[in-house]
């Protein structure tokens, strides 16, 4: 029987993050703060771990110091044990003198370093999707049925369909055909995979497991213009109509591609909720981070109401509703808080004339506030309505969603939302 030692998991550190401007503005997706206290990047790095697969290849280009520095602070192995995590940066060489051109290409310009893992298998995963899975099962799946290639799928409806690359299933669980999000009704009939009613597709989540010399042999392959830059578009496709052994591997578990500013809103605010869909509270799979020494976050007559409060926070006569609360956030007095995402600090700092804080009296609803922030005391914050798209130089509205840019400086009296 092959063993989780025999896997690679390989992490797509993803490209310019143009969706989630401007909150890549000065970090890559993966990078991008969630929940409080993680990164997006400790997600699928958490995942391998408590799957037991601790050899973990992180593939960077855009942005990347800060993830950098993040994962070589956080993930070090002792001495006693095999794994590693380790970050494969973009690179130009004698060979090759261009960036990453998909999540293929990218994949294919590190094949010496995977060759030289000596994996017989890899698993591809994305660096900025939300979720919960125990890759052991996948593998488990993908070699009872001797596959070539897994790919992990999710049900989903009617409405989502359009917005997915679907595969269709026979009922050993083998893959037979793929569209990368289809729009004609035809073509959607024809891909219904299950008999739920609710849920009769199959969606790609840009999970794979591929057996090593497959790997290879795809993405050394010339055949005229196809370059096979990317999985979903290519190599999958491929794959199947070439008929390589492609099996879908079936997860109803939650799932959620954090690549827009509204999905990332979304599922913080989600988390602050009594029973949130993504239980980052779980004892059996823990989401590792970063070990800080914060003291306990300290708040002194305030009302609060569903809100997640990460540690090292001072927060003093303040009113909070359905909000996350970021490290190091201090809210001054007489400030009210709602449906908003503070992502707090890198440090504590109070020189200036504004120190790193939400200054006093301050309303802010319906807001995305990135990391260091300076804002005095008065100043507002509100919701545009959905489908507002705005940029200025200090704040960006996205789909009615105001987000506040890492260091920014919000001057006393500042009103950010529509007009009166």
């Amino acid at each position: 029987m092959p063993s989780l030692n025999d896997i690679l998991g390989v992490i797509l550190g993803g490209g310019q993050g143009k969706r989630l401007y401007p909150l890549t503005m000065m970090r890559s997706k993966p990078a991008v703060p969630i929940a409080g206290k993680y990164r997006l990047i400790d997600i699928p790095i958490s995942n391998c771990i408590n799957s037991n697969i601790y050899r973990i290849a992180v593939l960077t280009q855009f942005n990347s110091v800060s993830l950098h520095k993040h994962i070589t602070g956080t993930y070090n192995f002792d001495s006693f044990h095999t794994g590693w995590v380790q970050i494969w940066a973009a690179e130009q060489t004698m060979e090759r003198m261009e960036w990453y051109q998909g999540t293929a290409d990218a994949v294919r310009k590190q094949l010496v370093e995977i060759q030289s893992s000596r994996a017989k298998y890899v698993l591809i995963l994305a660096g900025d999707h939300l979720y919960r899975m125990d890759y052991s099962k996948m593998a488990e799946y993908h070699w009872e049925n001797g596959a070539d290639v897994t790919v992990a799928v999710q049900p989903i409806n009617r409405s989502d369909a359009s917005r997915f690359g679907l595969l269709k299933q026979d009922q050993t669980g083998e893959i037979v055909d793929f569209a990368e999000k289809p729009k004609d009704p035809e073509i959607l009939d024809a891909f219904v995979s299950r008999e739920d009613a609710e849920k009769p597709y199959l969606a790609s989540m840009g999970i794979y497991l591929f057996n090593i010399d497959t790997l290879v042999d795809i993405l050394t392959l010339k055949t005229g213009t196809n370059k096979f830059d990317d999985f979903g578009y290519d190599i999958i496709p491929h794959c199947v109509e070439n008929s390589m052994r492609v099996f879908g591997y079936e997860f109803d578990g939650y799932w959620r591609d954090i690549g827009t500013i509204r999905s990332f809103y979304e599922a913080n605010l989600d988390l602050t909720s009594q029973k949130p869909q993504f239980d980052i509270y779980d004892p059996d799979q823990r989401i590792y981070t970063h070990a800080r020494f914060l003291p306990g976050s300290r708040l002194e007559d305030c009302s609060l109401n569903n809100v997640l409060i990460a540690e090292g926070c001072r927060i003093n006569n303040a009113t909070i509703e359905h909000s996350v609360i970021g490290l190091r956030s201090i809210i001054k007095s007489g400030s009210y808080i709602k449906d908003s995402v503070l992502m707090g600090a890198d440090y504590y700092d109070s020189s200036g004339t504004i120190p790193i804080q939400i200054g006093e009296n301050c309303h802010i609803e319906g807001a995305i506030v990135d990391k260091n922030v300076r804002m005095a005391q008065d100043v507002t914050i509100m919701p545009f309505p959905r489908g507002t798209e705005i940029e200025t130089d200090a704040y960006t509205v996205k789909d009615g969603i105001v987000v506040i840019p890492k260091k920014t400086i919000l001057p006393s009296g500042t009103y950010i939302g529509p007009e009166a």
